[in-house]
């Protein structure tokens, strides 16, 4: 027989699920505007005792290619992922496409990351074409003269659900994810282009207003649960 103290901590424990999933509502809001990011959501799976269990997922869908102009910046149309090295030397993959030149001019991430294995762009270069291979080239500003610098390189995962989310909008391998996998032969990177997001913020403006109204639901339940146990054991008095 369920008791009122079990009922009430089942009812906090539920609660706390709530919180958690609002917190995920809450980071995809605060990144509607970083470019390639990919909406997190927090499922909630009520077990056989009444109980709220939740797992994350990262939804992949593509998110809206918007022309920019810019020659550094790109976009990935379809499936894939950026292997970038960071200052210290570690790996790890992005979908985030605004590019830049260092001091020494390599290209690189907003947050100074090394693109694939360092495509360095000459000084003076002309004009700078990224095809859709990923295929870095200079020409010169009359077009006669042509030089090829590296390719960027995308990569794919057998399941990009086991990758860890890092900060920077950065993913990292695990064992889950599986080793990275190289893309031959595609046609999936737009220069002067950047992917936004793919989140719905209508979509999660509605789902904070669901959740708000089942949180507070719970905590009325709670809260005239509890009053019932301080009764009962006043008459037990």
């Amino acid at each position: 027989m369920t008791t009122l103290q079990g009922i009430i901590n089942k009812g906090i424990i539920n609660a706390e699920y709530q919180f958690e999933k609002m917190g995920y509502i809450s980071t995809n809001v605060s990144n509607y505007n970083t470019n390639g990011y990919k909406g997190v959501r927090f499922e909630q799976i009520l077990d056989e005792n009444g109980f709220l269990t939740g797992v994350e997922r990262t939804d992949y869908s593509q998110g809206t290619i918007q022309r920019t102009d810019r020659e550094f910046d790109i976009a990935i149309d379809g499936m894939g992922f950026i292997p970038v090295t960071s200052p210290t030397g570690e790996v790890s993959y992005t979908r985030e496409g605004s590019l830049k030149l260092d001091k020494d001019g390599y290209i690189i991430t907003n947050d100074g990351c090394l693109i694939g294995d360092g495509i360095q762009v000459p000084v003076n270069y002309g004009h700078l074409r990224i095809r859709d291979n990923g295929d870095v080239e200079t020409y010169s500003d009359d077009g006669t003269q042509k030089e090829y610098l590296g390719n960027i390189p995308l990569v794919n995962f057998q399941n990009p659900e086991g990758l860890k989310k890092a900060d920077n909008n950065k993913y990292y391998i695990t064992v889950e994810s599986g080793e990275p996998v190289l893309l031959k032969n595609h046609k999936r990177i737009k220069q002067g282009s950047l992917e936004a997001t793919n989140i719905d913020m209508m979509n999660e403006v509605n789902s904070i207003l669901r959740l708000n109204a089942s949180m507070l639901a719970s905590f009325k339940v709670i809260q005239t649960i509890n009053e019932m146990y301080a009764k009962t054991l006043q008459l037990n008095q």
